[in-house]
């Protein structure tokens, strides 16, 4: 059937009736499973629920929990009820939800847990306007979800008529959503998507996919990010099975758990298990360290379209060895892994190639429901270094500057109450300018170079993509993140955050006596050591770009400090405020 509404889905799903276990969450290390047939009859209860609390069409509904299969039911309960769902991070600050809260016009917030209420029960309690609070766990105190069920079921004789209806009338180009933008600068702005924005994103996606109602993917993304969300959306239309993590902790742990056939993620993400996968070899001795070192350096050079059979024979040896330990810890299956959100290193795409665990890159926006390309399984193609070829139905273009456009069914219907900034992201002619700059390699896959208003001036005039050459100094085992700086400057520079286990090991390995890690990044040989791989670095790229000074810190940049965004994309100017007396200091002399 063709799956033009969100809720469509629900009767897609209908012919697969007998799999139970569509939707799970582990709870205190148990899975707790609901079968096709239960994530229905919750959905149809939660839009009858809602419809005998009393509220109408249109109404906006807030949702704020981590991943669990209440979200669906949520989800598509709103969407029954002909209402307008509003998730929201679970991360967000004080300011961020008083906004959102206020922005949204939501009538209702539905909190996962009591945790979370105490962190968003102030922002209510400042509201203007009432807001009905719906617990999803069970609580004595709070009206909680069980209890809108029981209501939905009270009244299912009463509504089933108007909600069959909506089903047959809600037009797939109403307003489904409103996604508040994480953002790396400014304040959130509401992005509104229509069922067939968002339906005709995953399923363009869906028939790339190589996965099926025999297999399960494992959720640990936040559901409110449209990237997720259209992913849990294309394994629905497939009839997957979703299992939810616990938490981003309990990841990997989960992931072997559930035996999940693969996940989608961001570039950081897939650092830590590199990082991981590398450290695991520096633990062993003798011939064990040697073959691991063999089979490291193979996976980094690993060439996808080499079909030579002594390619394929050291491939074989080497996963017999060494790749199949890596699965049988993370459950043993062979995987499909999306990656998306910023571009991700070549060398961590080859290596997990060739362990079997296959990354595909694809690139998009909010706005653009997400998904404009990606590399595809399906049509057997996964060129390193491109996010694939644009989705069916998705032009693009490209601006003088290098911007990438893009025009289609999966742009947005616009932002929530803001038609002028709208107007400047869509032009008269239909196309979205993304505010990323890119090309196509072999004129069909699209790779990108950078940001737009990431890029800054030298004040010699030379443009300087930092995004690049981040990723270029992120290659290096010394490096942990970084950031490079130098709008208006001479010259570029980096403040570097540094793996710190690999410079304890070097300052053991070279007798370098320290009394902690604030003290051991000031070691000369510590900086000589540093300074040397970025000149590695610099080697690769024009002499404009390289960086000239850097400067190493103890830190960690997360969401919950406000150093990176919910999907892990560095806060540039918060970044750039908090560390403004180094930067200063860099670049207090003339000295180039």
């Amino acid at each position: 059937m063709e799956i033009l509404r969100t809720f469509d889905l629900l009767t897609n799903l209908k012919s697969f009736l007998a799999k139970d276990d569509m939707l799970a969450r582990k709870s205190h290390g148990t899975w707790i499973k609901y079968s096709i047939n239960d994530y229905i009859d919750y959905s149809y209860t939660v839009a009858y629920g809602l419809l005998a609390l009393g509220y109408k069409t249109g109404t906006k509904i807030i949702t704020i929990c981590n991943n669990r299969p209440e979200w669906n039911f949520m989800d598509m309960g709103i969407n029954l009820a002909h209402m307008v769902h509003v998730p929201v991070y679970s991360t967000l600050s004080h300011d961020d939800y008083t906004h959102i809260f206020d922005h949204s016009d939501a009538e209702i917030i539905v909190v996962g847990s009591e945790i979370l209420y105490k962190k968003v029960a102030p922002v209510i309690a400042e509201m203007s306007r009432p807001i009905k609070v719906i617990l999803m766990d069970d609580s004595s105190e709070i009206y909680c979800l069980s209890q809108l069920y029981q209501l939905g079921r009270d009244n299912k004789d009463k509504f089933a008529a108007e909600v069959e209806n909506n089903v047959k009338t809600i037009s797939p180009d109403e307003i489904a959503t409103i996604l508040y933008t994480s953002g790396t600068t400014g304040t959130p702005k509401g992005v509104m998507l229509s069922h067939r924005n968002m339906m005709s994103n995953s399923h363009g996606h869906a028939i790339r996919q190589t996965k099926n109602y025999t297999h399960k993917m494992l959720s640990f993304l936040p559901l409110c990010h449209m990237y997720e969300r259209s992913m849990n959306y294309e394994y629905q239309e497939l009839a997957i099975s979703i299992y939810y993590a616990e938490s981003l902790a309990t990841f990997a742990t989960d992931l072997a758990d559930c035996h999940a056939d693969g996940f989608c993620g961001v570039p950081r993400v897939l650092e830590l298990m590199y990082g991981k996968f590398e450290a695991a070899g520096k633990s062993l001795t003798g011939i064990k360290r040697i073959i691991y070192n063999w089979a490291w350096k193979y996976a980094n050079n690993f060439d996808n379209y080499n079909h030579k059979k002594s390619h394929l024979a050291k491939q074989k040896i080497a996963d017999k060895l060494v790749y199949s330990k890596w699965r049988a810890n993370l459950g043993g299956h062979e995987m499909l892994v999306v990656s998306g959100g910023s571009s991700i290193q070549a060398k961590i795409v080859r290596t997990f190639n060739a362990a079997k665990l296959y990354i595909y890159e694809g690139y998009g926006m909010t706005e653009t429901s997400p998904v404009i390309a990606v590399n595809s399984p399906a049509d057997g193609y996964n060129v390193i270094g491109t996010a694939g070829k644009a989705m069916g139905g998705t032009e693009l273009s490209f601006a003088a500057d290098g911007e990438i456009l893009t025009r289609g069914p999966h742009v947005m219907l616009g932002y929530y109450k803001d038609p002028e900034y709208t107007k400047q992201v869509i032009d008269k002619d239909g196309w979205l300018h993304t505010g990323d700059i890119g090309e196509l390699t072999d004129g069909q896959y699209l790779k990108i170079t950078d940001r737009k208003k990431e890029i800054f001036k030298l004040s010699a005039g030379k443009y300087v993509a930092p995004q690049v050459l981040e990723n270029l100094l992120k290659e290096s085992s010394l490096i942990e993140n970084c950031m490079v700086v130098g709008e208006n400057q001479k010259f570029a520079s980096a403040i570097i955050i540094p793996n710190l286990p690999a410079l304890r090991d070097f300052a053991k390995k070279q007798k370098i006596s320290f009394t902690d890690d604030n003290d051991l990044i000031t070691k000369e040989p510590v900086v000589r050591l540093m300074h040397k791989e970025v000149d590695l670095i610099n080697e690769r790229v024009a002499a404009h770009e390289r960086i000239k000074r850097e400067r190493l810190i103890i830190a960690d940049w997360t969401p919950g400090n406000n150093m990176l965004s919910q999907t892990l994309k560095l806060k540039r100017a918060n970044i750039y405020k908090k560390y403004s007396g180094i930067i200063n200091d860099i670049y207090k002399t003339d000295s180039n």
